[in-house]
């Protein structure tokens, strides 16, 4: 028998990433206090570090839901992978996305993965390993994961938007 009750543990389990570092800027305010410039020091390092851990964690719990949409969503050597039951699945590599979107069908979620050649991957935002997809963005160069959790925590509006586009390069001359 457990000390907390099953159902809180549920809860807190996907949230302990942000809890630990909740608990470590509270452990550096406490070095920071015990006086001297030294402790000051170390106090306020730990207090950057762990406000910077607690502000990725933040932006991840957006991509946390429970499983209610088919398929498996699996990241795995700079490739995402879909494996649907119903839909077709598919594999996108990250170095070859050309842009992102959060589009609305039939009132739930899904990204729809786009590559250079044109290519475009439907994932539902609800499927098992979902969460994965955090960390694999992160990898984009200037995807800003705090416009991702905002589109992904808007419920009304616009049924598509664009939440990153691959920079253009330029072409090379010679």
């Amino acid at each position: 028998m457990g000390l907390i009750r099953p159902e809180l543990a549920r809860w807190l389990a996907p949230r302990r990433e942000f809890i630990a570092s909740a608990l470590g800027i509270a452990l550096s305010g406490w070095i920071a206090s015990r006086g001297g410039w030294f402790f000051a020091l170390i106090g306020f390092a730990c207090f950057a570090i762990c406000a910077v851990w607690m502000l990725g964690s933040w932006r991840r719990l957006a991509f946390l839901h429970d499983i209610a949409a088919p398929g498996v969503v699996e990241v795995d050597e700079g490739a995402i992978r879909y494996y649907a039951a119903r839909a077709l699945g598919g594999t996108v590599a990250l170095r070859d996305l050309a842009e992102i979107r959060l589009l609305r069908l039939n009132g739930r979620d899904h990204w729809r993965l786009r590559t250079r050649a044109g290519e475009a991957l439907l994932i539902p935002v609800e499927a098992k390993g979902a969460e994965q997809l955090a960390d694999a963005f992160t990898a984009l160069p200037g995807l800003d994961l705090g416009r991702v959790s905002a589109a992904l925590a808007q419920k009304g509006g616009p049924s598509l938007r664009v939440v990153w586009q691959a920079p253009a390069t330029l072409p090379k001359s010679g």
